[in-house]
C-alpha cells in the first residue's frame, strides 16, 4: 500500500457495539474456523489503514473505522481498540448477510454501515473518517461541490447524508442512497465515507475527499468560490480516459491532490 489507511470503532468509539445490522453478537462470539478465515494480508492492510488514519489526523483516538471485503465475507476493526494497540487477528469477520463469523472482540458500532456500503456498491474496502474539513462542510453544506475536477474521481460532488445516531439503520439506508454512483459520502454533523476497490484506494479517496472538503473551505471564505459546470465534469472524465486514468481513480504515483 502507498498509503495504509483507517480502522477502527464508530462515532468516537464509544458505542455499544454488539448486534450490529446482522446478529453479530459480543466480543469472543462466532463460529472462527475456516468460515472466518481472511488472507493475513488483508488483515494486515486494514490494520495499516487504521494507523495511518490516526497518524494522518483523520481521526482521533478510536475514532473512525475501516473494513475489506474477502469474497462473501468481511473483515472490519473492532470497537474501542486502540489503532496502535490492534494487532491483525483482532479483526472482526462477518459475512456480508451480517453473520457473525469471527468476532475475537465486539466489531465497530458502525457495522450496518459498511454492510450498507458493500450491497450498494463493487467496493472491496470502506474507510469511515471524523476529518475535520469533511466534516466542517458536512455540518454547514446539502453537498460538497464540485469546487475541483479532481471531484471526478469521486464521481460528482458529494451528497451529505442526513444526520441520524450511529450504528443505526437509518444513518445506513442513508449512506447506501447517498453512494448511488459515487464513491464518497458525508454523514451530517458526524464524519466522511470512501470506498474503493481495495483498501489503498478507499483510504486515497478518503484524503482526496478531505483535501476537496479543505480547499472548498478555504475558498469560501475568500468569496463565493466559481465551481464546475455538469458540463466540465463530463470534460474532465472525457480527458481522463484518453490520457487512460482510470475514471473512478486517482492519477498513478500522486501522493497529494491528483495532478495532471
Amino acid at each position: 500500500m502507498s498509503r495504509a489507511a483507517a480502522g477502527g470503532s464508530a462515532a468516537g468509539g464509544t458505542g455499544a457495539a454488539g448486534s450490529a445490522a446482522g446478529g453479530t453478537g459480543a466480543a469472543g462470539s462466532g463460529t472462527g474456523g475456516s468460515a472466518g478465515r481472511v488472507s493475513d494480508e488483508l488483515r494486515s492492510a486494514v490494520v495499516d489503514c487504521a494507523r495511518a488514519m490516526v497518524s494522518d489526523g483523520l481521526v482521533i483516538g478510536v475514532a473512525g473505522n475501516v473494513s475489506a471485503r474477502d469474497g462473501d465475507k468481511l473483515v472490519i476493526t473492532p470497537s474501542g481498540r486502540r489503532y496502535d494497540l490492534l494487532r491483525p487477528e483482532e479483526l472482526c469477520v462477518i459475512s456480508l448477510a451480517g453473520q457473525p463469523l469471527d468476532l475475537p472482540l465486539r466489531p465497530s458500532s458502525e457495522l450496518p454501515m459498511h454492510l450498507a456500503a458493500y450491497r450498494q456498491t463493487a467496493a472491496g474496502a470502506v474507510v469511515h473518517t471524523h476529518s475535520m474539513f469533511a466534516t466542517s462542510v458536512a455540518t454547514a453544506c446539502p453537498e460538497l461541490p464540485a469546487i475541483h475536477y479532481t471531484i471526478g474521481f469521486l464521481g460528482g460532488p458529494v451528497r451529505v447524508v442526513r444526520y441520524a445516531t450511529f450504528g443505526t439503520p437509518e444513518l445506513a439506508d442513508g449512506l447506501r442512497r447517498a453512494l448511488a454512483d459515487r464513491h464518497a459520502a458525508l454523514l451530517q454533523n458526524h464524519g466522511a465515507v470512501a470506498v474503493g476497490q481495495d483498501v489503498e484506494q478507499a483510504y486515497d479517496r478518503a484524503r482526496l475527499l478531505e483535501w476537496l472538503a479543505e480547499l472548498y473551505y478555504r475558498s469560501s471564505r475568500l468569496g463565493s468560490p466559481r465551481l464546475l459546470s455538469p458540463a466540465e465534469l463530463d470534460a474532465f472524465r472525457a480527458q481522463a480516459a484518453a490520457l487512460s486514468y482510470r475514471t473512478n481513480d486517482r492519477p498513478p504515483g500522486t501522493g497529494g491532490p491528483p495532478e495532471t
